[in-house]
C-alpha cells in the first residue's frame, strides 16, 4: 500500500517538473523566430540536442551496470511498431506545433493544442484502460476549465489579433499526435527502458526533419545556427531543458501514473508558458489567469487525494527503466 502511494506522489512529481519545462517551449521559440530561426530548423536541432543528452545519459547508465542495452531483433513485434508510433507522433507533434507557434499567438495555440488531455480521457475510456471516476471527471474538467481561463486571458482582441486557421488546425493535429503518443507510452513498448525509447523517438524526429527539408528545399535553414553563433546557447539550453530531461520524465510519469492522471497534470504547462510569456514577451496577466491557475493546482490537489485511495498504482516498468526515485532525478538533470 505504502509502495503504490509513493509510487503515485513520484509520477504526480516528475509529471508537474516536466511540465514545468515544456512550458518554456513558447517563449523560447518565439525567441529563435525573432533571431531569423524557421521552426523546422528549430525543431530538428532541439531534437538533435535532446538526443546528444538522452543518448549521454544511456551511455552513462550502461557504462554505470544500471541498464543494459535492448537488444532490437528479439524484441516482440507488436513493441516495435508501437515505439514507431511513438516516434512518429512524436516528430508530428513537434512539426505542427512548431509552425503553430509562428502562425499565431501562443496562447491560442496552446489553447487548441491542450485539448489533448480530454483526446486521452475519451482514448482510455474507449479502450477499456482507464477508469474515467467522479474525482478524475471532476480534475478534468476542472484542469481544462483552468487552462482555457489562463490561456484565453492572454488573448488581447484589442492587439488586432488574426484568426489563423492553419494554425489552429496544426496545433489541434499536435493535439491528436500527443493523445496517440500518451495513450500508447504506457505498455506499448514496456521492455524498452525509458531513456532508450526517448532517444529513439528524438532521433526519428531528428531524421524526419533532415527528409522533410530535403523535400522541400529547407536543407540550407538547418545550418542557421552554425551561421549565426549567437543562437546556439539558446539552442543548447532549449535541447537540454525543454526536449531531453522533461521528455524523459513525462514518459518516466505516464509510466507511473498512466495516460489520463499525466495528462490532466501536463495543463501545468500552459500556466508556465503564459506566465513566461507575460514575463518575457511583455504580455501581461489577467485576474482571471490567476484563477485559472488556481483550477488548475486545485485539479492536481484532487488527483493526488483520490490517489491515496487507490493504493495499487504500480509503475508500468521493466528491469532498466530508468529509476524514478528523487535522488536518480537530481543525478539526471
Amino acid at each position: 500500500m505504502l509502495r503504490g502511494r509513493s509510487t503515485a506522489l513520484t509520477g504526480f512529481a516528475i509529471v508537474v517538473l516536466a511540465a514545468s519545462l515544456f512550458g518554456t517551449l513558447g517563449p523560447l521559440s518565439r525567441f529563435a523566430y525573432d533571431a531569423g530561426m524557421e521552426p523546422l530548423a528549430f525543431v530538428a536541432w532541439r531534437a538533435f540536442v535532446g538526443t546528444l543528452g538522452t543518448a549521454a545519459f544511456v551511455a552513462w547508465r550502461v557504462r554505470r551496470g544500471d541498464e543494459a542495452l535492448v537488444r532490437w531483433a528479439t524484441l516482440p513485434s507488436h513493441e516495435r511498431l508501437m515505439l514507431g508510433i511513438a516516434a512518429l507522433t512524436g516528430f508530428t507533434l513537434n512539426f505542427a506545433m512548431f509552425i503553430a507557434f509562428d502562425l499565431v499567438t501562443i496562447a491560442l495555440a496552446l489553447l487548441a493544442f491542450y485539448t489533448y488531455p480530454a483526446m486521452v480521457a475519451v482514448a482510455g475510456v474507449a479502450l477499456g484502460r482507464e477508469q474515467l471516476d467522479r474525482p478524475k471527471l471532476v480534475a478534468l474538467s476542472l484542469a481544462l476549465a483552468g487552462m482555457v481561463a489562463v490561456v484565453a486571458g492572454q488573448l488581447d482582441p484589442s492587439a488586432g489579433i488574426e484568426f489563423n486557421w492553419l494554425g489552429v488546425a496544426l496545433a489541434l493535429s499536435a493535439a491528436l499526435s500527443q493523445a496517440v503518443f500518451v495513450t500508447i507510452s504506457r505498455d506499448g513498448y514496456r521492455s524498452v527502458p525509458t531513456d532508450e525509447a526517448m532517444t529513439v523517438i528524438m532521433l526519428t524526429t531528428v531524421v524526419c526533419a533532415l527528409v522533410v527539408a530535403l523535400a522541400t528545399g529547407a536543407a540550407g535553414t538547418l545550418a542557421f545556427p552554425l551561421t549565426e553563433p549567437s543562437v546556439l546557447p539558446l539552442v543548447l539550453f532549449t535541447g537540454l531543458f525543454a526536449a531531453a530531461i522533461p521528455s524523459l520524465l513525462f514518459l518516466s510519469g505516464i509510466r507511473l501514473i498512466g495516460g489520463l492522471r499525466a495528462g490532466i497534470l501536463m495543463l501545468i504547462e500552459p500556466v508556465v508558458g503564459v506566465a513566461l510569456a507575460a514575463l518575457l514577451l511583455n504580455e501581461g496577466l489577467q485576474p482571471v489567469q490567476l484563477v485559472g491557475g488556481l483550477a488548475i493546482l486545485l485539479a492536481a490537489i484532487i488527483l493526488q487525494r483520490s490517489a491515496r485511495d487507490e493504493p495499487d498504482i504500480e509503475p508500468a516498468a521493466t528491469p532498466g527503466v530508468v529509476d524514478a526515485t528523487p535522488a536518480r532525478l537530481g543525478e539526471a538533470s
